[in-house]
């Protein structure tokens, strides 16, 4: 149980850096005129990956990958988190702790983000559109 609840830790980290380098990634290929970054793909991804946090953020819900790599860890008789997976990760690596509804806060502020880039430099098909940012 133990290998599988690090392979949820790996896919949630994935997760994660998909979301926060994946808007990095957008905003610096916006500027610097990279056609990949306004694939309809790549962006309806990112922007259901965020906005599935931000949703389940608002209504209360943990997230259903912390919840599925606590179980694992339970029964292999490691400790579980005790906060959330982004919570609990801030803490070890910022040591920084707070309460859940300045997480949703955050969440809404990147999620706010994303969909201002979506709105000013939506995904085009085919060949891109001249950069508005030009």
């Amino acid at each position: 149980m133990s290998v599988l609840a690090d392979l949820v830790l790996v896919s949630h980290a994935l997760f994660v850096g998909f979301v926060v380098i994946g808007f990095a990634l957008i905003l610096a290929g916006l500027a610097l005129g990279w056609p990949w970054v306004r694939r309809p793909v790549f962006r309806y991804l990112h922007l259901a990956a965020i906005g599935v946090v931000v949703i389940q953020a608002w209504l209360g819900i943990e997230c259903p990958l912390t919840t599925l790599e606590s179980a694992l860890r339970a029964r292999a008789g490691e400790a579980g988190y005790a906060a959330s997976f982004v919570q609990d990760w801030l803490y070890r690596l910022l040591f920084y702790q707070a309460e859940s509804w300045v997480f949703t806060v955050l969440y809404t502020g990147f999620g706010t983000a994303v969909a201002l880039v979506w709105w000013f430099a939506p995904p085009v098909r085919g060949q891109p559109r001249p950069d508005p940012l030009d």
